[in-house]
């Protein structure tokens, strides 16, 4: 791991116009930026959770995981745009550069998302601190919710005990 600054900087959102949930990470890891995916660290869990509720095989390529996602009308994106870091852990973040995305945008383009889940403490705190104060009024009926982190730096919860907390994605579009 490099010990100085580098700059990430964040992917476009994987989203249809048919979205209802949108789950936020804080910045993709330096494994998901070489590789230009979303979650793509081979011990993040968020792929096998995934799979696990929307019964696909963790074998798909990225294109059609995604595709399934888009399908069951999930979006994902990240809070922020830019930040400068060592590493990938979202603890390394150099706060004074740290650019958030542009949410009044998105939630224009995508009108039916009602549910928001955040991947981990660290894109629930900058979301509310950065981007709630400073939404449009329009969009602050939506249902927010903390999940456990995919990351493998948050490890107190086995994978298992993760897609059990993260069902509640898959359960919200029952509503």
């Amino acid at each position: 791991m490099a010990n100085h600054l580098s700059d990430s900087y964040g992917f476009a959102p994987i989203a249809s116009s048919q979205a209802k949930v949108l789950i936020l990470g804080t910045m993709p890891s330096t494994a998901s930026l070489l590789k230009q995916q979303y979650y793509s660290h081979p011990r993040n869990t968020f792929w096998p959770i995934m799979s696990a509720l929307f019964d696909m095989s963790i074998d798909l390529d990225y294109l059609q995981r995604k595709e399934i996602l888009i399908n069951n009308d999930v979006a994902i994106w990240d809070v922020l745009q830019h930040c400068r870091r060592i590493g990938s852990l979202d603890a390394n973040i150099d706060m004074t550069s740290i650019t958030i995305n542009d949410f009044d945008s998105f939630f224009d383009y995508h009108p039916l998302i009602t549910s928001l889940f955040f991947n981990g403490s660290t894109a629930e705190k900058m979301y509310k601190r950065y981007v709630q104060p400073m939404l449009s009024h329009r969009f602050l009926p939506l249902e927010y919710q903390r999940l456990p982190s995919t990351s493998p730096a948050y490890a107190s919860l086995g994978l298992v005990q993760k897609i059990e907390a993260w069902r509640v994605v898959k359960d919200s579009m029952i509503k």
